[in-house]
């Protein structure tokens, strides 16, 4: 790719944000949105600048989308810090180079022990992060790490997918990761605004905007065809950073025919070590108009928050758009087992236990979903977002949903967690809309409590 050619054009984005629309325009917008049909980047910039009387009926349409495509499922996943070694000074960053701490990167058997503890609290799910070091952390390290995970075994638990975020790398380390079997490759542009992104990476690897940014395409080119993007929302205006997200979706769909396949949204938060002043840091009620934005925008893409957020701000969001929470999470390397205090990347505020986590979801109505089906059936990529966009993605998703929860209740949940479980599932049910699929669930229930495990349709 030409960088004369580049998908991000700063003056273009900051011209866009300067364009105000009439109410008739904004209403004519909002009404494509509420056919489920997704909105340009030119949409997305004349909702942002729209007046607060407008985002009354955004939300409204948020809320839609959400529950037309995809109901009450909420996928469950945890993150697992492999290596905090790095070479990027990233002013942000609690991992950054020049921090002192005592760095630590995991071996086989300290993997199998946090894995054993991450199955032991039901994820099937893993996100493996790593800082970026070539010396430390190279690409054979990572891959060795995500076949140990694979092969860990402890009686009913194991881990269907690993999802991967580390940083930007070649076409032939993609390919590798393709081959060993990832779930998605996750990258956070961090700002799309080329100064602010060379202000905040100070030195490193990572300083170089144009190979940062251009990561997907190479991904792609590898043979990676689910990827998922975000924002560290704080670094810079959170409107550009919305318009960037959006162009560089466009980019990778009339390249590759499939955009983001999940979008997380990360909000700025202390971490050791760091300056923690942020000029644009994003106030809650903007946090909510940003995410309710993206998920009209783009309705049939995933929407991941971490515990980043506390749990009144997780629940409120779960209504507006995010499909995707972690749960029990460690944010330090070998976090899990208890290890020496380290150095860790940000501070949580949700550090509640998967268990409560899990319960407190059913309270709200919510399927806490740990299916892994689609990435295992060929279902990833522009196969995923045909299946996803007719419709016929329900036929699969609520029954798996139901199914893992069953799973994890029969393997993990208590006597007063299996009663609500139980009565959560039987609500479900008939909500599924295929008779033949939902008398293969009832079926694939009763399978489960026999003792068979890994149903999925």
């Amino acid at each position: 790719m030409e960088k004369e050619k580049f998908f991000i054009d700063d003056s273009y984005i900051k011209e866009l944000l300067t364009v105000k629309a009439s109410d008739e325009e904004i209403e004519k917008i909002l009404d494509k949105a509420e056919r489920f049909e997704g909105l340009n980047h030119k949409e997305v910039a004349a909702l942002i600048n729209a007046e607060d009387k407008h985002f009354e009926r955004i939300f409204k349409i948020a809320g839609k989308i959400k529950e037309h495509i995809y109901g009450d499922r909420i996928v469950l996943f945890a993150p697992l810090y492999i290596s905090d070694y790095c070479v990027n000074r990233c002013k942000y960053c609690g991992f950054k180079c020049d921090n002192k701490f005592n760095r630590k990167k995991l071996t086989m058997d300290e993997i199998r022990s946090e894995v054993k503890i991450l199955e032991a609290m039901g994820h099937k799910r893993l996100a493996l992060e790593a800082g970026e070091d070539p010396v430390n952390c190279p690409i054979d390290y990572v891959l060795e790490c995500i076949k140990t995970i694979y092969d860990m075994k402890l009686g009913n638990g194991e881990i269907r997918r690993v999802n991967v975020n580390i940083a930007a790398t070649t076409v032939e380390n993609y390919r590798k990761l393709k081959e060993i079997g990832i779930g998605t490759y996750i990258l956070f542009q961090e700002t799309y605004n080329k100064d602010t992104y060379e202000f905040y990476h100070e030195a490193g690897p990572k300083r170089d905007y144009y190979y940062h940014t251009t990561a997907f395409d190479r991904a792609m080119e590898g043979g990676i065809d689910d990827v998922g993007g975000g924002v560290l929302f704080g670094l810079y205006d959170y409107k550009y950073e919305i318009l960037g997200l959006m162009l560089h979706n466009e980019h990778l769909e009339e390249k590759f025919g499939v955009g983001f396949h999940t979008i997380s949204v990360p909000r700025i938060c202390s971490a050791e070590g760091v300056d923690k002043s942020f000029p644009y840091a994003v106030s809650d009620e903007d946090f909510k108009k940003l995410v309710a934005l993206i998920r009209i925008a783009v309705p049939f893409t995933g929407m991941i928050i971490s515990t980043r957020e506390t749990m009144e701000m997780r629940k409120d969001l779960i209504k507006t758009g995010i499909s995707q929470i972690s749960g029990g999470s460690s944010v330090e390397v070998g976090g899990y087992t208890k290890r020496e205090k380290g150095g860790s990347q940000f501070i949580l505020n949700d550090s509640r236990n998967a268990d409560d986590i899990i319960y407190w979801l059913m309270e709200e109505g919510l399927v806490p979903s740990f299916c892994t089906a689609c990435y295992r059936k060929g279902r990833t990529g522009d196969r995923f977002m045909s299946l996803a966009k007719s419709g016929n993605i329900k036929n699969v998703c609520l029954p798996n949903a139901l199914l893992t929860l069953k799973e994890y209740s029969l393997d993990y949940g208590n006597e007063r967690f299996s009663a609500k479980a139980n009565e959560l599932i039987e609500s479900k049910i008939p909500l599924i809309q295929n008779e033949k699929v939902r008398e293969k669930v009832k079926e694939n229930l009763v399978r489960l409590e026999k003792g068979e495990r890994d149903l999925f349709f």
